[in-house]
Parts: C-alpha cells; sequence; structure tokens
C-alpha cells in the first residue's frame, strides 16, 4: 500500500499507460481523479476497476491542450477528497507521419496535447499543493524518445524531451515546497498509440527482437514504476528520469 489514502491524478487515463497508473494507485491505496477526453465508456470502465478494489473514484472529461482543463481537475480533486498528493501527466497523442510534408495542424496539436498540456497540468497541480502545504509528487510519463529519434515522430520527440525537461525545472522550481518531480521514459508499450504501427508482424517481430528482454513492454510495467516515484519510498527522488524500456536503450549493437 504505498499510496495509503493519497489522492493521487492521472491525465488520459481512459486508456494504456494512464489507465494502468489510475488502477495501480487504487492498489497501491489511494482515491483517484481520472481525466480523459472524449472517452468517456472507457474512463467509465477504468473508474468500475478502481471501485472494485474498495477505492473512490471521480471522471472529469477535458482536453489537457485546453488551461480551464487543469483547473478544472484540480477541483474535482479537492472537491471529491479535499487534497491532491500526486498528480501523474500522462496524456499524449503520437500521430506517426513522415518530417517533409507533416502538416501544421499535426504538429501544433501535438505539441499542445504532449507538451503545453503537461505544462498547464502540472502548474495547476502544484498550485494546489503549494496550497496545501504538504508537499507532494508529481510524475510526468516522457519517452525513451526523449532520448532517440524517429523517423515518424519529428513532432513527437521533441515534446517528450520537453517533457522530461520540464520536470527537471519543476523539481528545482518547487523543491522548496516539498514537491518532487520526477519522469518516467517507457520504451515500445503496447497500447493504443502505437497498435497501428505495431500491427505489421515483420515491424513488431522486428521491435521485440531489439529489446533484451524480448517482449514488448506493458503498461503495467510503467504503472508500477509510477507508483514507486509517487511513494515516500522515492522520498529523496526528484529531477530523475527512470528508462523503462527492457533494455532496448543499451542494445545499440
Amino acid at each position: 500500500m504505498l499510496l495509503k489514502d493519497k489522492v493521487v491524478a492521472v491525465t488520459g487515463a481512459s486508456r494504456g499507460i494512464g489507465r494502468a497508473c489510475a488502477i495501480e494507485a487504487a492498489r497501491q491505496g489511494a482515491d483517484v481523479v481520472i481525466n480523459s477526453y472524449r472517452d468517456s465508456e472507457a474512463a467509465e470502465s477504468c473508474a468500475a476497476e478502481v471501485e472494485s478494489l474498495g477505492r473512490r473514484v471521480v471522471v472529469v472529461d477535458g482536453d489537457v491542450a485546453d488551461p480551464t482543463s487543469a483547473v478544472a481537475l484540480v477541483r474535482a480533486a479537492v472537491v471529491g477528497f479535499g487534497k491532491l498528493d500526486v498528480f501523474v501527466s500522462n496524456a499524449g497523442i503520437c500521430p506517426f507521419h513522415a518530417f517533409l510534408d507533416m502538416p501544421v495542424e499535426t504538429l501544433r496539436r501535438t505539441m499542445e496535447v504532449n507538451l503545453h498540456g503537461a505544462y498547464f497540468m502540472t502548474q495547476a497541480a502544484a498550485n494546489q499543493m503549494v496550497h496545501q502545504g504538504q508537499g507532494g509528487a508529481i510524475v510526468a510519463i516522457s519517452s525513451i524518445s526523449a532520448l532517440v529519434g524517429g523517423e515518424m515522430q519529428t513532432h513527437y520527440t521533441p515534446t517528450k524531451a520537453g517533457v522530461h525537461s520540464l520536470m527537471q525545472s519543476c523539481a528545482v522550481a518547487l523543491g522548496r515546497h516539498g514537491i518532487r518531480c520526477n519522469s518516467v521514459l517507457p520504451g515500445t508499450i503496447a497500447t493504443d498509440i502505437n497498435k497501428d504501427d505495431l500491427a505489421d508482424p515483420k515491424k513488431r517481430e522486428y521491435m521485440e527482437g531489439r529489446i533484451p528482454l524480448g517482449r514488448l513492454g506493458r503498461p503495467e510495467d510503467i504503472a508500477s514504476v509510477v507508483a514507486f516515484l509517487a511513494s515516500d519510498m522515492a522520498s529523496y527522488m526528484s529531477g530523475a528520469a527512470l528508462l523503462v524500456d527492457g533494455g532496448a536503450f543499451a542494445n545499440f549493437q
């Protein structure tokens, strides 16, 4: 019960890594605020799993790229549970596209959701934690893409590098308030965001073959690390980035 009686808010929590983080938080004893965007059925399904673990849950619909959604998410936590202890910035998109003819709107939307959204949400959560005066933990889902390039991800990789950098700067800005900020860098995790890309058997086999542990990651592999960083077990960790990729980054040869 690493997060017993904590209140944890997770963006993009209706599917994939965000869903796994919300459920793991509940498994570790937390009440959960779930953010999703136009995905009510999946969000309610996640909420049902949280409740099945004996924890309370609130679902909030909102586009993280809209600063008012950040205010609404924090308000939901405070109204529903009286506080916010942990914030997990997870919401992100990756519409694969070539670089030379990248549509302006695709670039703009990816930046707004992945980076601006992380900024707005983190800022709102941090302000609430400062107001409470009890410290807190912020964990952002970056990516191995913060460290390496991707031919079809020239719009995506800079946002994930930015999320990692945001956590480093927030660790400096918020440390005096007892707020720890860390990032998790997942490798290739099998989720909705890349299911089309991995639908090609040859591509999937190639990706699995270059991972020393011999398999793609699961959302739960990331959720357990997030729970650790959010807990008191990581009480002296701030500004850190944990690479969770099955050894892929190390496998240059």
